[in-house]
């Protein structure tokens, strides 16, 4: 489902763990603007939340925006994560799944997410979800 403002208590604790999960530290402001993004229905950013036994067992975030390869816009998943505790329950697929929905409701071209070489277990479920491309990517 999408998430809700009153989420944010129960968003933390996911977000903190997706950021330990990938090594990074962001400055509490940060995290402040991401939450205002998430929140906010005229922003660009989206958030999904997968719900079990009424907790949050997992977030989506994604971003629209305009690309020069296509007439409508494209949907990045900038961000996947499920708890420890819900792993291995399918949530992840239903949540690209959820994502895929989202796209096509808003009338995106595709829909392109990025992982870390050494996340083997997510890999194993994007190869099934999606194709993998040639593409490197560099950063500044």
């Amino acid at each position: 489902r999408p998430i809700r403002t009153e989420d944010r208590e129960a968003w933390d604790p996911l977000w903190h763990g997706y950021l330990e999960f990938y090594r990074a530290t962001l400055a509490p402001e940060v995290t402040e603007r991401t939450w205002a993004a998430l929140c906010d229905s005229a922003s660009a950013v989206h958030g999904l939340v997968a719900e079990q036994n009424g907790q949050l067992a997992g977030f989506a975030h994604l971003i629209m925006h305009s690309t020069t390869w296509a007439t409508g816009p494209t949907c990045y998943l900038e961000d996947l994560y499920i708890a420890k505790a819900w792993r291995g329950r399918d949530i992840a697929r239903q949540l690209i799944k959820a994502v895929y929905a989202f796209a096509d409701e808003s009338g995106a071209a595709g829909v392109y997410w990025l992982t870390q070489e050494y996340n083997a277990p997510a890999r194993s479920l994007y190869d099934t979800l999606a194709h993998r491309t040639s593409f490197v990517v560099y950063q500044r």
